[in-house]
């Protein structure tokens, strides 16, 4: 769910501000799944624009400290969460750790990134949230190191159904500054673009694995 819908609108405009988000359907982007999709996220550029870095930090820490009170330790998801979560952590004045997608395979062979002790109530940062698979195996990798996942934070979800039914099946909270129903109205109101391609948008979004075949 969005933290608040004031910041889910300004983080839309934010996000399309600096072309973190795109929009084109009428020639649409192919993921590395194979979907077809009308928008392509890369929120890394928020990192190039301190200003704006500035910003979703703030929403960012202002959230943590609403929803999630007791955190005790901040973790990146890698690699998109890492830099957020650790200006996170630093403002926050708490220990940082990350997740890798899979254990090294070598060394200590570690998934899980500097210190996290038995018992550690964790909040998980995320860029983006699609289907939810890979921030759900962060997740996953936190508690299996005896750490309390009290949620994640995430900068955008494309809020598809799939996800939040995932989310809660897996008890994790989570709380996003943006989402895509927001920007649509965003770059709607700003005339990325017209009202005809807003149900297009719409039908993306219900149905994202079949769209555009």
């Amino acid at each position: 769910m969005i933290y608040k819908q004031e910041t889910a609108q300004e983080t839309a405009r934010l996000l399309l501000q600096i072309n973190a988000i795109k929009l084109n359907p009428t020639n649409p982007f192919t993921w590395a799944s194979g979907w077809k999709s009308p928008i392509y996220c890369d929120n890394r550029k928020v990192l190039s624009y301190p200003e704006v870095r500035t910003r979703i930090l703030q929403f960012f820490v202002e959230a943590i400290r609403e929803k999630f009170p007791d955190a005790e330790v901040i973790s990146g998801v890698a690699t998109a969460g890492i830099p957020m979560g650790m200006l996170i952590a630093q403002e926050l004045n708490l220990p940082f750790i990350y997740v890798r997608s899979s254990a090294k395979d070598h060394g200590l062979q570690n998934q899980i990134e500097g210190v996290l002790t038995a018992g550690q109530k964790v909040v998980v940062i995320e860029d983006l949230v699609s289907t939810g698979g890979s921030s759900l195996k962060a997740v996953e990798a936190v508690r299996a190191s005896e750490g309390v996942v009290l949620g994640m934070a995430a900068i955008f979800s494309y809020a598809f159904p799939h996800a939040e039914k995932s989310f809660a099946d897996a008890n994790c909270t989570l709380y996003t500054l943006g989402d895509y129903p927001n920007l649509i109205d965003a770059a709607l109101a700003q005339g990325t673009i017209g009202q005809e391609q807003v149900e297009l948008l719409g039908k993306w979004r219900e149905a994202p694995d079949v769209w555009g075949k």
